[in-house]
């Protein structure tokens, strides 16, 4: 008899011996996906009875147009994988003093974020006109006053200011919704 069948046979007549098939079947399978997802032998033994009583209960939910037998039955083993984590306490206390020990050290995560911003800001510039690029570079790199840019650079004072400001707003928009 096909799985398909088994259940059809818990749902419509409470069948032990097609119970008994699928559960020969697919507890040592429920059993082994939950220890591949770190339950402990007991409670992953624990879950795949209850998943397998959770099939003998609802037998007759099954439709085979929603997906095939084992997707439907890992999928209750999943949801009550899913409940069982949800109800362990994850509170764990902390010895005394323990906010005193922590580290002044940029964390790993930050590291790697602070060096993905230096990235994105230098790829935005990159992606900026000539004539805007350069002026940026004066100002905010070079420390120049928008006087003293438009005199190097033989422009109106406001002309730098314009430049400024639209390269502002390119890399606001570029970096600015990188970092959302």
């Amino acid at each position: 008899m096909s799985d398909s069948d088994n259940l059809l046979q818990i749902a419509n007549q409470k069948d032990r011996l097609a119970f008994q098939q699928l559960f020969q079947k697919y507890a040592p399978r429920v059993k082994s996906f939950m220890m591949r997802h770190g339950a402990d032998a007991n409670t992953a033994e624990e879950l795949a009875q209850e998943t397998l009583l959770a099939v003998w209960r609802k037998a007759n939910l099954y439709s085979s147009e929603r997906g095939s037998v084992t997707t439907w039955i890992f999928t209750i083993a999943r949801n009550l994988r899913i409940d069982r984590l949800r109800k362990e306490e994850m509170w764990v206390e902390l010895p005394d003093g323990y906010d005193q020990e922590a580290s002044m050290d940029a964390q790993p995560d930050e590291v790697v974020s602070d060096e993905e911003r230096r990235l994105n800001m230098h790829r935005a510039l990159d992606a900026l006109p000539r004539d805007q690029y350069q002026v940026v570079v004066l100002s905010f790199i070079d420390g120049l006053s928008h006087r003293e840019i438009a005199e190097r650079l033989g422009l109106p004072v406001g002309t730098v200011k314009s430049r400024i400001r639209l390269a502002y707003l390119k890399l606001r928009a570029t970096v600015g919704a990188q970092d959302e």
